[in-house]
């Protein structure tokens, strides 16, 4: 009989595309891991074999616009933590998710947790900006904002950073391409999203309207890249949530304080607003219009 040779099995391990700022709760100090320290992330949950968690990340299904829909079920969500409030047990082997209903950046993190279908894994923990307790900045997060994600003893931030993480860390479907030339776009989309931010909020300034369109026109250009879906990169991608929350806003205050319809000239922009909106996973996180239209008239009245 011959002899069977065995076979060999490759096991790629991929590291984020940079370190992410970590608080070390030994220290008490924010600490930027080694690149040995990813691998420790990798490691396996009680009862859960090595093995299974390497082929968890090897095999998580690419995202499809209904992969990523909630089921139907609305969340309970808490009410937000005050100064007169007390922490949570903090690492207690509990991940969570430190938000701000009304921040932007913390949705789009809440946003990738939902499409992922963690709310039974990571937990929100709203926190009130305008009156936040005094042990989250001591025994949370030293930056003092949001978001923050407590996991393995560890807390992280920075919502770009953060959306990447539980994409690559987490289970369920996958939100970013495999793609290469996907991937390359993506990371440019990304590094446009505060130059958008920028351009458009400087209109509410009174600095000039021509940056906000302009800014409006790269983004219905940036639709054409890809033909096979509506989205940035065709299909549905954490590049839809890192824009998502800040379209979201702009939108309806722009139409009722300056009369701008920013879709307007921009079929495309409109299609994808459309189709986000019937994304279950994004519009559980979303304000009211009119919440969002007033919270902005009183940050810029001065400028009204």
């Amino acid at each position: 009989m011959q002899a069977v040779q065995p076979s060999l099995v490759k096991v790629k391990i991929f590291l984020p595309p940079r370190p992410l700022l970590s608080f070390c709760r030994r220290t008490s100090r924010l600490i930027r891991p080694a690149d040995s320290a990813i691998v420790c992330l990798l490691r396996p949950q009680p009862h859960e074999p090595v093995l299974a968690r390497i082929a968890l990340a090897r095999t998580r299904p690419r995202a499809s616009l209904s992969a990523t829909m909630a089921t139907g079920v609305k969340e309970v969500l808490p009410p937000a933590l005050n100064s007169t409030s007390d922490p949570p047990p903090i690492f207690d082997g509990t991940t969570r998710l430190y938000i701000s209903y009304t921040c932007p950046f913390a949705q789009r993190v809440w946003i990738t947790r939902n499409c992922k279908g963690l709310q039974d894994e990571i937990k929100l923990v709203p926190i009130d900006l305008q009156n936040r307790p005094a042990w989250y900045k001591e025994k949370v997060y030293p930056a003092n904002k949001v978001p923050a994600l407590e996991h393995n003893n560890e807390v992280r931030g920075e919502s770009l950073d953060l959306i990447k993480y539980l994409d690559a860390y987490f289970g369920g479907p996958s939100l970013l391409p495999e793609d290469p030339a996907k991937k390359e776009f993506s990371e440019e989309l990304f590094s446009y999203t505060d130059t958008f931010g920028k351009s458009v909020v400087s209109s509410f300034k009174g600095e000039g309207d021509d940056q906000a369109a302009a800014a409006f026109d790269f983004i219905e250009q940036a639709f054409s890249k890809f033909e096979d879906g509506p989205f940035f990169l065709g299909q549905f991608s954490l590049v839809d949530i890192a824009y998502a929350p800040f379209i979201e806003r702009f939108k309806p205050y722009l139409q009722e304080v300056k009369g701008t319809d920013i879709t307007v000239g921009r079929p495309k922009l409109a299609t994808w607003i459309e189709e986000m909106n019937k994304n279950e996973a994004y519009t559980q996180t979303c304000r009211d219009p009119k919440e969002l239209v007033e919270s902005y008239k009183k940050r810029f009245s001065a400028h009204l």
